[in-house]
């Protein structure tokens, strides 16, 4: 059954896990469930996506109950009226702690033409494991709060690793020795990338919405043994 955050005549809200796809592409390979299948089946007629997450990202993921919905909160994406958080976990400690980056990617996937593309993010704590990997007898790693200001394909994902700080669990753009220590020492076995809280006006009667989805049971306790806490309200912005 998928974690349902919110859900009423026009929209429902889902906490996505990570490693499932949303819907069937080109992108998914092989894969053979898919997230939107799975919601019809749960709560019964039609239901449209309102916009993606990536295969390996978990979080707040908003379905529309019709086309009407789903293009109202398409034009919201769009217009860069909805607020997004997520939360990572990179390698190194980035510096400066809280900064902007402004990067231009390409529109979708790896190709076409450059456009902008601005993440801020906000370095929320550090830790320093005693784990040797290659000329390292220590890794440092940190979790950051990222908010795109645009919606390019994997922006989060690049432009941390643009910094030089990929988020670990990243197979496209991470490292795979750090990928792999995640895995045999913390059991961890996914890209620690989610989708925490998202803000938005809800389609029919306008009130603003803010929704946050709960980390997986492998994320919490990565936190819980680094001793790291999330923030009580991040804002809305920082900034």
């Amino acid at each position: 059954m998928l974690d349902i955050l919110h859900q009423d005549d026009t929209l429902i809200a889902v906490n996505k896990p990570a490693g499932l796809a949303v819907h069937r592409s080109k992108m998914v390979g092989n894969a053979d469930t898919f997230l939107i299948d799975l919601l019809r089946e749960q709560v019964g007629g039609s239901v449209y996506l309102a916009h993606r997450l990536d295969r390996a990202t978990s979080g707040v993921l908003l379905v529309a109950r019709s086309t009407e919905v789903a293009t109202a909160l398409g034009e919201q994406f769009m217009g860069r009226e909805v607020h997004k958080q997520y939360l990572a976990v990179v390698r190194g400690w980035p510096e400066p702690e809280e900064a902007l980056v402004d990067y231009p990617l390409p529109g979708s996937r790896d190709s076409g033409p450059r456009r902008e593309a601005r993440t801020r993010y906000r370095r929320l704590a550090t830790v320093e494991v005693p784990i040797a990997l290659g000329r390292y007898p220590q890794q440092r790693y940190a979790l950051v709060l990222a908010e795109p200001e645009t919606g390019r394909f994997r922006q989060i994902r690049k432009h941390m690793a643009h910094l030089h700080h990929p988020i670990v669990g990243d197979c496209q753009h991470g490292r795979s020795d750090h990928n792999r220590l995640y895995k045999q020492h913390f059991g961890c076995h996914r890209m620690l990338l989610h989708a925490w809280r998202l803000h938005f006006r809800h389609p029919a009667s306008g009130e603003p919405m803010t929704l946050r989805a709960p980390l997986d049971e492998a994320y919490a306790n990565l936190l819980a043994r680094f001793g790291w806490t999330l923030p009580g309200d991040a804002g809305n912005g920082i900034g």
